[in-house]
């Protein structure tokens, strides 16, 4: 017996796909623009030697590297265990 989420039991959950899809793109975006900022904040703090903010940049990038990486694998991830769902 294959097992796979009713999507259609909800309403509106066809409304849903395209909102989630346009929240991340914006997320995406955002997150790009964070490793900018930051990576070009990074640089020129480490070059003019304010380590505080330097440290600071760092951990910027950090947790926007994090964040694009979430929103850029969450649909393949989700996408694994549907299919991993479907096999069971």
């Amino acid at each position: 017996m294959a097992v796979f989420p009713d999507f259609g039991a909800v309403g509106g959950a066809s409304d849903l796909r395209p909102i989630v899809g346009a929240l991340l793109m914006y997320v995406l975006i955002f997150a790009v623009l964070a490793i900018l900022i930051c990576a070009a904040t990074w640089a020129i703090a480490s070059a003019s030697g304010n380590y505080q903010s330097a440290m600071r940049a760092r951990a910027g990038l950090l947790v926007a590297i994090g964040a694009a990486t979430l929103a850029g694998g969450g649909v393949a991830w989700m996408n694994f265990l549907i299919g991993v769902g479907q096999h069971l």
